[in-house]
């Protein structure tokens, strides 16, 4: 009985979910429900003694299914001694429009000084001769400013000046010296720490997170022989793997590679990177690229479950330790439904990508490679920043890097 009434609390969750899309119509007497993974279709008959749905998951069990749910979710129902169903309320979803418009509306001064109490620690790098640097907690703080403006160098400047007199920062730099700052590889690790001190007061958010790769463009070109070849030329671009939590969309971990980098191998470095930041990783989504018993593997291990689809030519055959490959094969083969519904949680992370490019642009500036990986995790840091004044106000958590509002 215990085990009934939770598959059939996870059935109501699932229904929930397809309620919410607002795809759920009356047709005629029939309930017409989408299906969550494909293009089908299922019919649903309220009734006063037990309703039907003709999806394989009711013909086959007999159990309240989710799309009985989704209905029942949808409106608040009379049913009458002949069984018809009265529509009294449908249920909307709305967006907690007022205190999005308050984190919208103080996201400007908030990010300063979030970005402010991130770098405070910073400490500066060693150095033996010639004059004395600007700090380096001021110059990552005026190079994720400049990103996050998306203004150029000499544009920013002004918002240096402005930072200095609010005691943000030290003495405001020259422009260029945030560009030398960028092409120093010293600061490479530094970022990252920086990037995941961001993500850190999330965690008891976040316990399903997604993966996958992103390309920014460069203003530098391949090498082409038009003469030869006839082929013109191209933009270079560098590569931006990273995991990012499925409920806020926060970046827990990224790396950076050539446009030419592997997807499949940043796997487990990355999931490796999130489980260090405390994070439960419950579940994990990635597409094919990332499909591997090493991956698959990695997250059983740490007490999650892998949602990876698998390639054509794949087989649930175990090699070694990777009995859960075979596993969530045969889950994968026999109740594909639902494992698309787990898997498409990936679809955050793609939406995570969109915001990043959209707001802070998906061209970099810079024009060495070590440049050109700082400015990239200076966009993810800036768009972790925003992450975390959206969720002050709408999901009242107070950011341990957060100084009074």
């Amino acid at each position: 009985m215990k085990q009934i009434q939770e598959l059939l609390q996870i059935r109501k969750s699932k229904g929930n979910e397809i309620a919410k899309t607002g795809k759920v119509k009356l047709n005629g007497y029939k309930w017409v429900v989408p299906s969550q993974s494909s293009n089908k279709q299922y019919e649903v008959i309220l009734r006063l003694d037990k309703s039907v749905c003709n999806c394989p998951d009711f013909v086959e069990r007999g159990l309240k299914c989710k799309h009985i749910f989704a209905v029942e979710i949808t409106l608040t129902k009379t049913i009458d001694n002949q069984g018809n169903a009265t529509i009294t309320k449908r249920i909307t979803y709305k967006q907690d429009w007022v205190n999005y418009t308050k984190a919208q509306n103080e996201e400007g001064r908030l990010f300063k000084e979030l970005l402010k109490d991130l770098v405070e620690n910073v400490q500066d790098l060693a150095y033996n001769f010639g004059r004395p640097k600007i700090s380096l907690k001021t110059a990552l703080f005026c190079a994720i400013d400049k990103v996050y403006c998306m203004q150029s160098s000499r544009r920013a400047h002004s918002r240096y000046k402005d930072a200095e007199e609010k005691a943000q920062i030290g003495k405001a730099p020259n422009y260029n010296a945030i560009n030398k700052t960028l092409n120093n590889a010293e600061i490479t690790p530094i970022l990252n720490s920086l990037l995941h001190i961001t993500a850190m007061p999330l965690k008891s958010v976040e316990n399903r997170f997604a993966t996958d790769a992103t390309g920014f463009r460069t203003t530098q070109f391949s090498e082409y022989c038009k003469n030869k070849h006839k082929t013109g030329q191209e933009h270079k671009w560098i590569k931006c793997h990273a995991t990012t939590g499925t409920t806020t969309n926060i970046i827990t971990s990224a790396r950076i590679t050539d446009g030419n980098g592997s997807d499949c191998i940043q796997f487990i470095p990355l999931m490796q990177d999130t489980l260090d930041l405390g994070f439960k990783v419950e579940e994990a989504s990635a597409d094919k690229a990332y499909s591997s018993r090493d991956n698959v593997g990695f997250i059983s291990e740490n007490g999650g479950v892998a949602y990876i689809p698998y390639r054509s030519n794949a087989t649930g055959k175990p090699r070694g330790k990777s009995r859960m490959w075979r596993d969530m094969f045969l889950y994968f083969q026999l109740d594909q439904e639902e494992f698309l519904e787990h898997y498409h949680n990936r679809s955050n992370i793609e939406t995570t990508f969109m915001a990043i490019k959209f707001k802070f642009g998906d061209c970099l500036k810079n024009k060495t490679f070590t440049s050109q990986t700082n400015e990239v995790l200076c966009k993810l840091i800036a768009y972790n920043i925003t992450v975390l004044i959206n969720a002050m106000y709408e999901l009242k958590i107070e950011p341990a890097l957060a100084i009074n509002k």
